[in-house]
């Protein structure tokens, strides 16, 4: 019965706990609503704290902003003063060109000039050159006479001989041989002097070939040491395409990462630009190459810091005044918006549009330097004139390129030097086979050149040694003309008498020998005058061709100042393009200040109509720590809670009459298990108290019968012994006489042993 109703109190209980949960989730469902009114003031006030705090970072911004306009009114204003100093170097430099236009202009006439006198001369040159071929006429005529008179005075001689004796006749003969010897040894002269003329003409002729062809085979050795070079490159980019930009450039590469890797660079350089970029089209490689230049090879960093390092590197692996070039701009993370000053045309694509780059710092760089998004490619050389020299030419267009490297203005064009591409084709194979096709045909024309050079020298070597044995017969010639000139005039001092028929024949003889000695000074005259005509002719055609030389020069030097006035008006356009972009860049940051003017307004306005907002939910500002995001959380996840437990609880009053219900049985079930354990208390103390008298009742009559029993046996003489075992409840009496102990059984019965609980008894008789 006990246990039954502690089982039920038990249970109670239970029910109870399970009530009084219930019931004290309903206070904390309210503690949930004043919680949750909590964290919406706390919220309220939060929102407007973030809103604060949102306010500072534009305030600054704004005040940074402000204060820098003034930074980009600087560089608005240098690159003005750039401007105006570029266009004030492209007018001198176009004064200069037309100066030296002018200077040629002003040359042209004195050029005609020139010429006009060189054809006048040579005009002279071909009168007196006639006046010597008729005096060359005359003398052959005086010469015949002469002759004819000779053979009459010798016919006159012979005769006279007869007479005269053999002596007269014999030195007649020899002066007649020496005459004749004379005269041919003169002609020989003249002849021998003619040769010695042509050859020293063909000698300086062959000679200045030689050295023209000395200077063009020089540039066939150092273009074949190019191509030699260019084709090792090629070969070794096979396996690394970065060898195409020179045998350092891996290794320079290396020791970039390297420096990067130890933290040396603020920013990684990037380069070579023309390994960082791509061709859409691989037809125009050599049109991209050519209007890049040196960009190919260049590297930009982001800072002069980075670019003491990098020059450092380059240092050790390229020679001074080899290393490429270094480009200083700051990088940037996206590319340029060239939208406003790009060209955009239907047909042809910029050179921007036409190249691959992964890398906005490289785009950048190329569009920064190069300006490509405002250069177009057109394969086609004759129709990028016609689009670039039209009436309309594209619109934000500075030049155009055409597939063979032509660069091509609005007002001039530029051909090309270079031929194929270096550092961009994309088939290394075809590159490698023209490279070797272009080395076999140059070693041919080298191997060409040798042979004509060595036939030049044996040219010079023939002309020399036949120049100097003519030169020894000239000097043998004249020799021997001045002794035979000698024997004659001793011959002539000789008198011997002469016949009257000779004497007229030999006046005859000495005047045709007078106007042959007049004819030949005034054809030696001639021929002096035809000289010296021929000398001011070459020096007139001399003076000609060095005012067209010096023309020539200067026109050269003004295509050197055209490429600078080009440059110059690249250099203007380039300040034009940074002063519009700072313009832009200034205009941005206007209207980012206006932006952000109205955005502060904004916010303002909004964090005022936040703060009467809060002020409405809890009229005095709370300072809050957390986020409203944090709150806003809790806010959510307390509304959650709120939700679940007032779906999982029910009706209120229910639970709160259930749980009463459950207290007060609990209550009642408590007092009645309080009163039976008083109860069971009070009959423990009962029983043991009972217990307690029975046990000291037991112990009086075990003391009694013990008394009676030694009494007993006293009386008769006997002796014995009687043991009570009260825990085994048995009783052992001992003694000698068997009918004492059978007496003492009954009497022990009779007094009442059951009382004290034996049920046992041994009797035992001791012998």
């Amino acid at each position: 019965m006990f246990l039954l109703c502690f089982q039920c109190l038990k249970d109670l209980k239970c029910k109870y706990l399970e009530k009084e949960d219930r019931y004290k989730s309903l206070a904390s469902l309210g503690e949930m609503h004043t919680k949750l009114e909590e964290l919406q003031k706390q919220m309220a006030w939060a929102l407007v704290a973030e809103m604060e705090r949102e306010l500072e970072p534009v305030k600054e911004k704004l005040e940074a902003d402000r204060r820098s306009t003034e930074k980009y009114d600087e560089k608005v204003d240098e690159w003005k003063d750039k401007v105006r100093q570029a266009e004030k170097r492209y007018k001198q430099i176009q004064e200069q060109l037309e100066g030296i236009t002018q200077q040629v202009q002003e040359l042209q006439p004195k050029c005609a000039e020139l010429k006009a006198e060189a054809q006048k001369h040579n005009s002279l040159l071909k009168s007196c050159e006639l006046i010597v071929h008729r005096c060359r006429t005359n003398l052959r005529d005086l010469e015949k006479d002469k002759a004819q008179l000779s053979s009459r005075i010798k016919d006159l001689t012979h005769s006279i001989s007869q007479t005269t004796g053999a002596e007269s006749q014999a030195r007649a003969e020899r002066m007649k041989q020496i005459q004749t010897e004379l005269e041919n040894l003169v002609l020989e002269i003249a002849t021998l002097g003619q040769q010695i003329h042509q050859f020293q003409h063909a000698n300086g002729r062959v000679k200045e070939e030689q050295g023209k062809m000395k200077r063009e085979h020089d540039g066939l050795k150092k273009s074949i040491e190019a191509n030699k070079r260019k084709l090792q490159t090629m070969e070794s980019s096979r396996s690394n395409r970065l060898r195409r930009f020179g045998e350092q450039m891996p290794a320079l590469l290396n020791a970039i990462e390297e420096a990067n890797r130890k933290g040396y660079f603020k920013h990684k350089p990037r380069g070579p630009l023309g390994y960082l970029i791509g061709l859409k089209d691989p037809e125009l490689a050599l049109a991209v190459e050519v209007c890049l230049k040196y960009l190919v090879v260049a590297f930009t960093c982001d800072n002069y810091e980075d670019e003491k390092v990098l020059k450092s590197l380059m240092a050790k692996m390229y020679p001074a005044g080899k290393r490429p070039t270094i480009i200083t701009s700051q990088f940037l993370r996206q590319v340029h918006d060239t939208r406003k000053r790009g060209v955009n045309h239907p047909q042809y694509p910029s050179v921007l549009q036409s190249l691959e780059i992964e890398d906005p710092v490289v785009a950048n760089c190329l569009i920064d330097q190069r300006n490509i998004e405002s250069i177009l490619l057109i394969k086609n050389r004759a129709e990028a004139r016609r689009v670039m020299q039209g009436k309309n030419p594209p619109a934000n267009c500075i030049q155009a390129f055409s597939v063979d490297g032509d660069q091509i203005y609005t007002n001039r064009n530029y051909s090309s030097d270079q031929t194929r591409p270096n550092y961009l084709s994309g088939d290394v194979e075809e590159e490698i086979r023209h490279l070797q096709r272009e080395l076999e045909n140059q070693q041919g024309q080298e191997a060409r050149f040798q042979q004509q050079m060595r036939k030049l020298d044996e040219d010079i070597k023939q002309n020399e040694g036949l120049l100097r044995r003519v030169l020894m017969e000239q000097k043998t010639t004249k020799d021997k003309a001045t002794k035979l000139q000698l024997e004659l005039t001793d011959l002539k001092n000789v008198e011997e008498p002469q016949s009257e028929d000779l004497k007229p024949l030999e006046e005859d003889l000495q005047e045709i020998v007078a106007k042959i000695s007049s004819k030949r000074a005034e054809y030696e005259e001639a021929k002096t005058k035809m000289a010296n005509l021929k000398a001011d002719y070459e020096k007139a055609d001399q003076e000609y061709k060095q005012h067209k030389e010096s023309i020539s020069t200067i026109t050269e030097e003004a295509d050197s100042v055209k490429d600078e006035l080009s440059k110059t008006d690249q250099e203007v356009m380039k300040c034009k393009h940074h002063k519009k972009h700072y313009d832009n860049k200034r205009g941005a940051h206007l209207q980012n200040i206006q932006t952000l003017e109205a955005q502060l307004k904004s916010k303002e306005m909004n964090l005022a109509a936040s703060v009467a907002k809060a002020s409405e939910i809890c009229p005095e500002r709370l300072e809050v720590r957390r986020t409203a995001k944090s709150i806003d959380s809790e806010i959510n996840r307390l509304k959650v809670k709120i939700s679940t437990q007032q779906e999982q609880q029910g009706d209120r009053e229910e639970i709160v009459r259930q749980y009463h219900e459950a207290l007060e049985n609990y209550r009642n079930m408590s007092q009645q298990m309080r009163s039976l354990n008083n109860f069971i208390r009070s009959l423990d103390n009962v029983m043991t108290y009972r217990l307690q008298v029975y046990a000291d009742l037991r112990k009086f009559l075990s003391a009694r019968c013990k008394y009676y029993f030694n009494s007993m046996l006293a009386q008769r003489g006997y002796s014995g012994s009687m043991t009570f075992d009260h825990k085994n409840e048995t009783l052992t009496i001992s003694s000698l006489a068997l009918h004492i102990l059978q007496t003492c059984k009954l009497w022990i019965w009779s007094a009442g042993l059951n009382v004290i609980g034996q049920k046992k008894m041994f009797l035992r008789e001791d012998r």
